[in-house]
This record gives structure tokens, sequence and C-alpha cells, in this order.
């Protein structure tokens, strides 16, 4: 089959590579009929997460058709149509049953190197590096899904690819923001990064119940985006001091919520943003936490900071004092994508969010060299590639 592989940092190629099949008796293949790139993806290219292989099969959000499945999978058949959640969970150990998917004890065999990095091991993600798993991602044909009764969910009729897509991760990822802000009526919410997952945060943070919702960028096209699409104030924060905006927004006392959907590759301006960039080029920090920061000063006393951008190692100058003394709440975590898949659908079935307009670029994945460039480089008014691996046949 054909997949679009990691050959180094900034080394995408699309190779022929062996189709995959089942190795365990709760495993599906999936035929992909959709693939979305993904931000955190940018990651795995530009080498800030370590233990990528010469080869390794990229994507982690995919819809798709059941083609095989093993003998221990007793609610899907061939002919299926499901999303894959993002987020390998086994089903059965104490995450799982306590709903926190993401830090399934059992999907991952790479207990070593997290146990090391994190003081513990978390699920697998598809196509994410062999630290969370080494398992092939879905920027191919066709996908070997493990546990597959509970991550792969079948999808109605009515909701098209270009829907269901995204709830595999962009979506549930945003919904799990909002709902970690614990939001209640009358409540403001600012969100920083207005991609993907910030744009379903939006979508989110209104369905849950907020009054208002600020969403704090510096791209045009994407603020015009959250703002018409998403009912969002704006702000661009290389035009205002995104602090005192926000004070004078709220009455001086600062959002009820701030949600970090950006992570790791933050960026920023001043001398703390090129303070950020030294030490990680000189691998003095892992991240560049400058929205984190930025998120910690600006929330109300007593608010919440919730935290889906995704960071992998260690930070510098992180406001623990602020955080502290203002009496802030953290929560933060990869999706439980299986604990808000079938409410998505749902929701998606009502037509009561529709995350389509995220496709402004669809291409064959004989492309996909190139679509990562221009998602990358946010390029052309890009907000999502998508790859359609039977254009490519």
């Amino acid at each position: 089959m054909r997949a679009l592989c990691w050959n180094g940092v900034n080394d995408l190629r699309v190779e022929t590579v062996p189709d995959p099949g089942i190795l365990a008796p709760h495993d599906a293949i999936v035929r992909v009929q959709m693939s979305s790139v993904c931000g955190s993806d940018l990651h795995l290219i530009d080498g800030f997460v370590p233990t990528m292989k010469k080869g390794d099969i990229l994507g982690h959000e995919f819809v798709g058709e059941v083609v095989d499945v093993g003998p221990d999978v007793s609610k899907l058949k061939k002919g299926d149509r499901v999303v894959v959640c993002s987020i390998v969970g086994c089903g059965h150990c104490f995450y799982c049953e306590h709903e926190l998917w993401s830090l399934c004890d059992n999907s991952n065999p790479s207990h070593a190197v997290l146990d090391k990095a994190f003081g513990d091991t978390t699920a697998a993600i598809f196509g994410y590096s062999h630290a969370f798993g080494g398992i092939a991602g879905s920027h191919a044909e066709y996908v070997r899904v493990p546990f597959a009764d509970h991550g792969a969910f079948k999808v109605p009729e009515a909701i098209p690819d270009d829907r269901a897509v995204f709830a595999a991760d962009a979506l549930p990822t945003g919904y799990m923001a909002a709902d970690m802000c614990g939001i209640r009526p009358g409540d403001v919410i600012a969100i920083w990064g207005a991609g993907g997952v910030g744009q379903m945060a939006i979508l989110s943070a209104y369905l849950l119940g907020a009054e208002r919702v600020i969403a704090i960028d510096r791209l045009p096209e994407r603020l015009r985006v959250a703002r018409e699409r998403g009912r969002a104030e704006v702000l661009n924060y290389e035009e205002v001091d995104v602090r005192e905006a926000l004070r004078d927004m709220t009455g001086g006392r600062g959002p009820d919520a701030c949600i970090d959907a950006v992570g790791m590759e933050a960026h920023g301006r001043g001398v703390e943003y090129a303070y950020d960039r030294a030490k990680q080029a000189m691998r003095l920090e892992t991240d560049r936490p400058f929205v984190l920061r930025e998120a910690i000063m600006a929330c109300r006393k007593g608010g919440t900071v919730s935290i889906v951008g995704v960071y992998g190692g260690l930070i510098d100058k992180f406001p623990i004092g602020a955080a502290m003394n203002k009496g802030l709440v953290f929560r933060m975590g990869q999706q439980h994508g299986q604990r808000y898949i079938p409410r998505l659908l749902e929701h998606l079935e009502r037509g009561e969010i529709d995350p389509s307009f995220l496709v402004t670029h669809p291409m064959s994945l004989e492309e996909g060299p190139r679509g990562y460039q221009l998602f990358k480089k946010k390029q052309d008014g890009c907000m999502r590639v998508v790859f359609t691996p039977a254009a490519s046949a």
C-alpha cells in the first residue's frame, strides 16, 4: 500500500510499504477514506518528539471502512464505516474503566521511555512515535486498529466523511478543552490558538453554555473564521496587548477560564518569546510555554486553565507563584476520545456542530509532503489538509 512516511526532520515521503494485517484477536483493519493532518504532527516533523524512526507512517485522525476483524472483535463487521479515536485504549484497565482513556495502562508497550520522561506510561497514539506505542498512522491506504471494539465507532449514514473525520481527534480535543473549563452560565472563555482544535473549542464552549468566547491568534484568516463560523470575539496578539485587552473585555476581572490550544511550539513576540526560542534551539528547554504563561497571567482569580496543546518535556520560567496565589485550577491532558465521540456523533447527526469548514485543502495521499508544507507554513489560508488515499490510485 501507499503511505506517507517520516524519514527525518522535515523529510516526508510517500512510499510503498507492506499492508497491515491482524496481529491480535482484538484488531481490525480499516481502509482509510479520509485522513487529516493535525498541529501535533508538526512536533514530529520538526523533531521535537524523539523516538521517531525512518519509515514511520504519520497520521492519527481518520475515517474509513472496516475490511477485516480479529476473532475477538464483536461490535464491528466488514463494511462498517467508522471513525477511529486517535488514542488507543484497551477498555479494561483502571484508567479506561474510569474513562481516562489517554492514560491507558496496556496499549503502549514503550514503558521504558515514558516512565523515565513522565514518571509513568500513557496510552498509545496512532502514528505518534515509538514513545507512544510505535503504531502505524493513518496517512495510508489501510490501518491496523488495536482494541477496535473500544476505539472505532460506527458513523451514522447522515454524517459525511468531511465531518466525521474530525470526530477522531480535533473535535473531541476541542470539546474536552471546553469541558475541562467547568463552564457555567455567564462564563467568558478565552482560547489561545485558532487552528483546528481551537476552532472546535470555540464551538464546544458555546455548546456547553459559555456566554462569550474570545479567540486569540495572529493569522487574519483564522481569526475571521473564528468570528464568522464560531461567533467568537477575536484578538490579534500582534496588534494588541492580550492581557490588557482581556481585562478590558471582562470588566477588569479576566476570563473565567483560559484554554491553551497551542502547546510546545507557541509563537509570540517580545523578549520572552526570543528567550524561549533561544533556549529551545539550544535544547535547554524542550517546549516554548509562551501561551501557557500568558493564559496563567490573564485568567481571573479562582479560574481554570485548560491545556490541550501538546507539551512533551521541560519548560522554563513557569509562573507557579501567580498560579498558586491566584488559586487557579489546572486541567489538562491528551483527549479521552472514547468518552466523547459517541455524544459528538449525536451532535453531528443533529447538525448542532459542523467541523467541515476545517477542510480547506483536500488532496490525494500522493500530495502528502506538499500538503504538510502548506499546513506547517500556514499558506494559502490552510486550516486543515485532508488526504483521500482512494484519489491516489
